[in-house]
């Protein structure tokens, strides 16, 4: 996965106004329109991963992705 590319794809989208960008379903279907591909696929295999992007701005690191999910969960 290429991070600054989902960024640029993010920034792109949420530039346009054409959505809000916690409606992941209509932001799936605009990058499709624009052809980001990679983007529609990082959405749709990393819903929590999107939205902490669209908060902060920063991407889950690899090293601390499993312990966010594991108190994130409530089991």
């Amino acid at each position: 996965m290429n991070n600054e590319l989902i960024r640029e794809q993010v920034l792109d989208i949420r530039d346009s106004a054409r959505t809000n960008m916690f409606d992941l379903n209509t932001v799936q279907v605009i990058a499709f329109e624009k052809k980001f591909y990679e983007l529609v696929c990082f959405i749709e295999e990393n819903k929590r991963e999107y939205v902490h992007l669209i908060l902060t701005g920063e991407f889950f690191s690899d090293s601390d992705t499993e312990m966010k999910k594991q108190n994130l969960s409530f089991g």
